[in-house]
């Protein structure tokens, strides 16, 4: 299908509202005694390839460090290569999880209810292949270039060549759709810089999706699904829609187009938010405010786009946009074209 590109300079110009906010062939992933590495928080390959995903409760003390959950990090792996996302993996409990959870269970008619017997084995009848993998990191990975800490504020980020990764661990987290933390977890010790090193990793690679002939945003949910021309969901994602200062818009609109590798404009006499008074412009790249992708709306400046913080989707406002997670719109991208009805409500 043939995606309507916008230029370089159309897309900024259409990012201005929005703010701060896959998995390739590289090194093909292999079995061997990798696998069997010891892992932070008890955790081990074993034990989440054979896990029974069950609830979780929620902390009694909501600041303490929690250790991400075996059983969870299958299911949220199970249910991203079902294409109903939980954003990135992290083993945690939380609304993106309960949502994904209630859209499958809708779906597959399994009725209400949560983390259950019926749920896992509606996901694993369809695909019972491990959820973790052994990665070797490939010389790509590692070859940046990297931009250690992005810097605070818009005028800082204008002063760089681009918004790449900060490091290959950033960069690889984001490669396999899984938190940092919960990789850095998966692999204690490891040199994440290293090519040829070893790592563990989710296995994700959801199917492409078939052409999406509309979009449904759930505002107060914080979720996207896509949906085909049957009126059948496709896809699941969670979403950080708008803010209190900036709500997103209610109503129909539709895609214009798809901006891979947007920049960012900050446009002060466009803007309802900041106190800049100066026009900048932030390069592309995946720590850009937008992220990796801009699927314009038509309604100005409104768009549905990636983001530098996936582990923060459904979690932290967006000034009037609808952010995802950076491999979520993009595969959303790849699927629709100009015209599909997104309808915010």
């Amino acid at each position: 299908m043939t995606l309507s590109r916008l230029s370089p300079i159309v897309a900024a110009l259409m990012l201005a509202a929005c703010g701060s906010p896959q998995q390739d062939g590289q090194g093909a992933p292999v079995r061997n005694e990798t696998a069997n590495r010891t892992m932070g928080y008890g955790l081990s390959t074993a034990a989440i390839d054979g896990a029974t995903p069950a609830p979780v409760p929620a902390p009694a003390d909501l600041n303490a460090v929690v250790a991400p959950n075996a059983g969870l990090i299958r299911l949220q792996i199970l249910l991203a290569r079902a294409r109903y996302s939980t954003g990135a993996v992290d083993g945690l409990a939380g609304s993106n999880l309960d949502n994904a959870v209630a859209a499958y269970r809708a779906d597959k008619n399994l009725g209400e209810g949560g983390i259950d017997a019926a749920l896992l084995q509606s996901l694993t009848a369809a695909d019972n292949q491990p959820a973790l993998t052994v990665y070797t990191i490939a010389a790509g990975d590692v070859a940046g270039p990297f931009i250690g800490e992005t810097p605070e504020g818009t005028e800082a980020q204008a002063r760089l060549p681009a918004l790449g990764y900060e490091n290959p661990r950033e960069a690889l987290a984001e490669k396999f759709h899984v938190t940092q933390a919960l990789l850095a977890a998966l692999n204690p010790g490891v040199d994440f810089a290293k090519a040829g090193e070893q790592i563990i990793v989710p296995v994700i690679n959801p199917a492409a999706l078939p052409d999406v002939d509309h979009v449904v945003i759930e505002k107060t949910a914080n979720t996207v699904s896509a949906y085909d021309a049957q009126n059948r969901r496709v896809a699941f994602y969670p979403a950080t829609v708008g803010s209190e200062d900036r709500p997103a818009p209610s109503g129909e609109l539709t895609i214009k187009g798809v901006a891979p590798e947007p920049t960012y404009t900050y446009d002060p006499t466009r803007l309802t938010y900041g106190s800049g008074t100066e026009k900048l412009i932030v390069a592309a790249g995946p720590n850009n405010p937008v992220g990796s992708v801009w699927i314009d709306l038509s309604r100005d400046t409104y768009g549905i786009h990636g983001t530098p913080d996936p582990a923060l989707i459904g979690k932290t406002a967006s000034h009037g946009c609808i952010r995802l997670t950076n491999w979520d719109a993009e595969q959303l991208a790849a699927a629709v074209k100009p015209g599909v009805r997104v309808t915010l409500r």
